[in-house]
């Protein structure tokens, strides 16, 4: 907070010697939808960690480093692979929302030009309940294509069993 208050001090000694004694409100705007992104995210984390206690999920994973640093999209399944939970942000990768998704699997997010080979690696390391790391073409809500990178492995309880599967996902070029 001490660095705000030296902030505000110069933005008020540039404007003073101005024509125009105002405050730009533009950076107040972007803070605001950062500030709110940030929120939004705080709250992924905390029910990631409130799911991963509620199926107690053996390791504790950096959800706040994978959401917060990376802002990875994350998308959690059962074991029959419909999907439980996904982060917010997924909307701002595909414009899905999370109550569009839930109960349904990630094949919906496949298309005709989807590279049948990499699906089926997915596939396979899923049976083998082994981690993946693929980049597939997607597709958005609106039909439009997008490249997915996606890292994905098992879930195991306490007790060794595969509880979930977890994804941690990102656009790429």
């Amino acid at each position: 907070m001490e660095k705000m208050k030296f902030y505000d001090e110069a933005v008020n000694n540039f404007y003073s010697k101005q024509e125009i004694n105002s405050y730009p409100v533009s950076a107040l705007d972007i803070y605001a939808q950062r500030f709110a992104k940030v929120c939004k995210n705080l709250q992924d984390v905390k029910s990631l960690s409130d799911l991963a206690q509620k199926e107690k999920w053996k390791n504790n994973m950096s959800f706040r480093n994978e959401i917060l640093d990376k802002e990875h999209v994350v998308v959690v399944t059962d074991t029959n692979l419909n999907i439980v939970y996904t982060s917010q942000n997924m909307y701002q990768m595909n414009g899905y929302v999370s109550d569009e998704v839930i109960g349904k699997k990630p094949k919906m997010f496949q298309g005709k030009e989807t590279c049948k080979k990499t699906a089926q690696q997915v596939s396979q390391a899923i049976k083998r309940k082994e981690p993946f790391e693929v980049i597939l073409l997607n597709y958005r809500k609106n039909g439009s294509p997008y490249k997915c990178w996606i890292k994905g492995f098992p879930v195991f309880d306490k007790a060794g069993k595969v509880v979930n599967f977890i994804a941690f996902e990102k656009e790429v070029a």
